[in-house]
């Protein structure tokens, strides 16, 4: 085995040493690719090489965006599901692991990726999703993504954005959607936190310039419904349902952020909507940890439909479910429940007051000093239950 040593402090010298990154645009070679991407990959941690001169001598961007093609075409040929070999597996997650760190540290060299959009959505749309979902290479495409200029707002190189394709603008959509729908019922909240947040961030990009169709799937997939409020907002077996819970998870901090700002991108970025669509209880926390005032109508009951349907029901500001849905009261407390709750509220109130984190008032302690506590004997029990 030949062996050979690259001077990293010299750029230029690197270069033609590296000569063979050549390979990604000439050779069809699976093996090259994993190999090339995998050196050049392991080159952009911990080392002093400047990646420039390989994309203006060499053209890694081209490369790059040429393998991706070609995978692209593999996947697209023929009506038959494409099952790539290992190698071209494993050469495919390389290049895409290698297109990621290269648009995370040179950000201005995000614009020579812009071809490869089309190419990952292709592979996106045509690859089978493994189990659990987000492993290579869906990971992978996704990551790839995530730093890119999906809306083309800076090269203006595609003809038509290839997010929303003319034979079905919600396939991509319905896709990514898919993926997340499997990957919350898939993974454990700790999981999703280290693997689930490059999902939530594309799917928020897209949002944020997506034609109406695709943009009106997003919502009814991903916002709770409206017209179903005969439970609390995050109580059914819905996806909406399942990321509201996962948005108040104390495990999982990056996908409590990913979710929360997700829903309140689609609610126009604005606070009122944001209760409106997922409820104070939701919002409340969001809002307030990014310095953002609630409401004043927050906590006001608002009506959850226009009327074309029958007459619209007032809705619960705190929990999303509509008023004449809610449970009632049940059986009324016995004064001996409400003494103990009572006692129970009372040292709770205590021990809050006793760590001194915050200055509390308990108030049964005030109500006994303003003389507004009685003792009821139990013939007044036995009145007031008949």
């Amino acid at each position: 085995m030949q062996r050979q040593t690259l001077d990293l402090s010299k750029p230029k010298s690197e270069c033609r040493e590296l000569s063979g990154i050549e390979k990604l645009n000439e050779n069809q070679d699976p093996d090259d690719e994993f190999l090339i991407s995998r050196i050049l990959f392991l080159l952009t941690y911990n080392t002093n090489l400047n990646f420039d001169p390989l994309f203006e001598s060499h053209n890694l961007g081209e490369g790059i965006n040429n393998r991706l093609a070609r995978h692209a075409r593999q996947f697209t040929k023929g009506d038959k599901k494409y099952q790539a070999s290992d190698i071209e597996s494993a050469a495919l997650s390389e290049t895409l692991k290698l297109l990621f760190n290269i648009s995370n540290y040179y950000p201005d060299r995000t614009t020579d990726f812009t071809p490869a959009i089309e190419s990952i959505f292709k592979i996106l749309h045509k690859v089978v999703i493994p189990q659990p979902s987000l492993q290579a290479p869906i990971n992978y495409l996704i990551n790839a993504l995530v730093n890119l200029d999906l809306e083309d707002r800076k090269s203006k190189s595609l003809r038509m954005n290839p997010i929303f394709p003319k034979f079905d603008q919600n396939c991509n959509v319905d896709k990514l959607i898919n993926i997340l729908d499997q990957a919350v019922k898939q993974y454990t909240p700790e999981q999703l936190d280290t693997v689930g947040g490059p999902l939530l961030t594309v799917l928020r990009k897209i949002y944020d310039f997506a034609l109406e169709i695709p943009k009106k799937r997003m919502d009814r997939l991903l916002l709770p419904d409206k017209g179903k409020r005969d439970v609390p907002i995050g109580q059914s077996d819905t996806l909406a349902s399942r990321l509201l819970k996962l948005s108040t998870s104390a495990v999982a901090p990056n996908m409590r952020e990913g979710i929360s700002a997700l829903l309140f991108e689609m609610s126009g970025k604005d606070a009122d909507q944001f209760v409106k669509n997922v409820g104070y209880g939701f919002a409340a926390g969001f809002l307030m940890s990014h310095n953002m005032s609630i409401p004043e109508s927050a906590q006001e009951a608002w009506s959850n439909g226009n009327g074309a349907e029958g007459p619209a029901s007032p809705v619960n500001p705190v929990t999303g479910q509509r008023l004449d849905a809610e449970p009632s009261g049940g059986p009324r407390m016995t004064n001996e429940e409400r003494e103990r709750e009572a006692e129970r509220l009372f040292v709770l109130f205590e021990r809050l007051r006793a760590t001194g984190v915050m200055d509390v008032t308990n108030p049964v302690r005030q109500a006994m000093e303003e003389g507004r506590l009685q003792e009821i004997d139990s013939e007044d029990e036995d009145e007031d239950s008949n």
